[in-house]
């Protein structure tokens, strides 16, 4: 199995996986273990099986083979032994804040802390509080149609958190939000996952979610593990053509020979490689220029443009042979277009090389 071990300490035994779900031709097959207090983030494509498999930690997803432990106890076994969801200590909180709509928010946060077992007023007290802790502290008594899509999010938090939950479980909980709500969510997720120590897995597509709110990052490709570790070292020397993309960067992988390493017209000097092979070349696409004449030396190609997209800051192509994005502002954009060829060049010393 593909392992994910994040290993900064924590003061308990944390979450803890490893599982394997058929279902059709798709297999899930990954392993997961998250310190106690730690805040793992979860990246990987659409289909990747990022909801699978916090579905299966909530015990909402059933799984072939494998074990789910948290703090400790085991809450599954396969199919041996499983843990309701509603016992296992564990909260999944995704895009739709699910809140009642006949409950005020201050009864919605209650009622977790009713079900757990306080009682009316010591249930309304802390509701009070989290209310007050995400925000929301004068919003008590408006029912969730009242509130916007930010606030119920901070309203679905603080039920959750409420409960002191070993674990939190998180499935894209800011994808709907607009960027400056979702700044501010993001913020309050910080700091209260940072306060209260929960450990929590937060599956995402937006690096600066794994930036900001995790220690380390697990990237989840076909329902595999291609890479875990530290979010710095991750986005710094991404393994996969997905993880690069998430970092802004390109990664080509070419082969060197005893000239040089070669990726379709592009040629670059390697000599921090120890030995022939394959080898991928990690650059910005803000480090790519366009030539104002033919290219005529190492790390200068011809390239044709397969497709232009936006960015916040500009536009960005890409080319075929190799595959290479570039970004440029806007206003030198003007012209481009798909299948038209150009020369581009990108100095060999902001050029790293890493292992296949």
């Amino acid at each position: 199995m593909s392992e994910v071990d994040a290993v900064t300490p924590g003061d308990r035994a944390g979450l803890e996986a490893r599982v394997v779900v058929r279902r059709g031709g798709f297999v899930l097959d990954a392993s997961l273990h998250a310190r106690g207090g730690e805040v793992v983030a979860l990246m990987g494509p659409s289909g990747a099986g990022k909801s699978t498999l916090l579905g299966v930690l909530a015990g909402l997803t059933a799984f072939d083979e494998g074990e789910v432990r948290l703090d400790g106890r085991t809450l599954d076994d396969g199919p041996r032994r499983r843990t309701a969801p509603s016992e296992r200590g564990v909260v999944l909180l995704g895009q739709d804040p699910r809140l009642f709509p006949h409950l005020t928010a201050l009864e919605n946060v209650a009622f977790g802390l009713r079900v757990r077992g306080a009682t009316r007023a010591a249930a309304a007290d802390g509701a009070a509080e989290w209310l007050r802790r995400v925000g929301l502290q004068d919003h008590g008594r408006r029912r969730p149609a009242r509130l916007s899509g930010g606030q119920q999010q901070r309203v679905a938090l603080a039920r959750a958190l409420a409960t002191a939950p070993a674990a939190i479980l998180l499935d894209e909980p800011l994808t709907s939000l607009d960027t400056e709500t979702a700044a501010d969510v993001r913020a309050l997720l910080h700091r209260q996952l940072a306060a209260t120590r929960t450990t929590a897995l937060v599956a995402t597509h937006d690096a600066v979610d794994a930036v900001a709110l995790a220690s380390h990052l697990v990237v989840l490709e076909d329902g595999r593990v291609t890479q875990s570790g530290p979010v710095r070292d991750v986005l710094a020397s991404p393994a996969t053509r997905f993880a690069a993309a998430v970092a802004g960067l390109n990664r080509v992988v070419g082969r060197r020979d005893a000239a040089a390493w070669r990726a379709g017209g592009l040629v670059l000097a390697a000599s921090t490689l120890q030995t022939a092979g394959d080898a991928a070349a990690v650059f910005r696409p803000g480090d790519v220029r366009i030539l104002g004449r033919a290219p005529s030396g190492p790390g200068e190609w011809e390239a044709r443009i397969v497709r232009l997209e936006q960015t916040p800051a500009g536009v960005r192509f890409r080319t075929a042979d190799p595959d290479v994005a570039v970004d440029l502002p806007a206003s030198h954009a003007a012209g481009l277009e798909p299948g038209a060829t150009l020369a581009l060049a990108v100095d060999p010393a902001v050029v790293r090389f890493v292992a296949v």
